[in-house]
């Protein structure tokens, strides 16, 4: 067994889970087609919460206490549009509020998505909507 560094290490993401109305906010990137949760990636000495936090204020102009945020499972899948074995390892947090989301400058649209959209998110987001289906939290 070798002790060598995996070819393509996993690409470490927040998302949060913001659901109302048996639906969960997703996003479309600027440029892209697909469906994505508000997320992404975690900087060196953020934790999960505050990534979390961070990215839905950077995409869906929502504020959120990292600490209120509530931990719900960890996807990890093939990452959309990298090599083969490159693998996304997302953690989820529920969220709760009464802000509007809206789109921002990272992001051209937000969509209140139930589980017959999986065929419009990438293998992460299709998880996604698969879990929170299985957990009857979306339609």
């Amino acid at each position: 067994m070798s002790d060598a560094p995996a070819a393509h290490p996993d690409i470490l993401v927040a998302a949060v889970a913001l659901i109302r109305d048996r639906r969960v906010l997703m996003v479309t990137a600027r440029g892209r087609d697909v469906w994505f949760m508000p997320g992404g990636k975690i900087d060196p000495g953020e934790s999960e919460e505050a990534a979390a936090a961070r990215e839905a204020w950077e995409e869906v102009a929502v504020r959120l206490d990292p600490a209120a945020l509530k931990p719900l499972f960890t996807v990890l899948i093939q990452a959309h549009g990298e090599p083969d074995g490159r693998l996304v390892r997302m953690s989820v947090f529920g969220a709760e509020t009464t802000a509007e989301p809206a789109a921002s400058a990272e992001v051209s649209a937000v969509h209140w998505a139930t589980s017959a959209d999986q065929p419009r998110c990438p293998p992460a987001g299709v998880e996604v909507l698969r879990r929170l289906h299985a957990a009857d939290l979306i339609d």
